[in-house]
C-alpha cells in the first residue's frame, strides 16, 4: 500500500507524542512538541478527531486543524504561525 493510499485508523495523543495508526498496519508516532496547536489544545479538543480527505487527513473540528497522512510520513510538522492563527478563533 502506498503512502498516499494508507488510511487513517486511529489517533492517539498523549503528553508527549502524537501516534497515528494506519489501515496497514503501521504506526506514525511524533513528537506532540512538532504540532503546537495539538500541544497547546485542551484534552477534550484533540479527542474529537474525525478523519477527512477520504480517510488519507485527520481533522479536529474543534480546533479547524489537519494533519494529513502524506505529511505525518514525511516528518513535516507544524507550518510556522499556525498556532497563533488556530489558537486565535477558539
Amino acid at each position: 500500500m502506498s503512502s498516499s493510499s494508507a488510511k487513517v485508523k486511529n489517533v492517539t495523543i498523549t503528553q508527549k507524542t502524537l501516534t497515528v495508526v494506519l489501515s496497514d498496519g503501521r504506526a506514525i508516532s511524533a513528537p506532540l512538541t512538532w504540532y503546537p496547536t495539538l500541544l497547546q489544545a485542551t484534552g477534550k479538543q484533540v479527542r474529537r478527531w474525525k478523519t477527512c480527505g477520504a480517510g488519507t487527513g485527520i481533522h479536529w473540528p474543534a480546533l479547524d486543524y489537519h494533519l494529513s497522512v502524506e505529511g505525518l510520513l514525511r516528518g513535516a510538522r507544524e507550518a510556522e504561525g499556525v498556532t497563533r492563527r488556530v489558537l486565535a478563533l477558539a
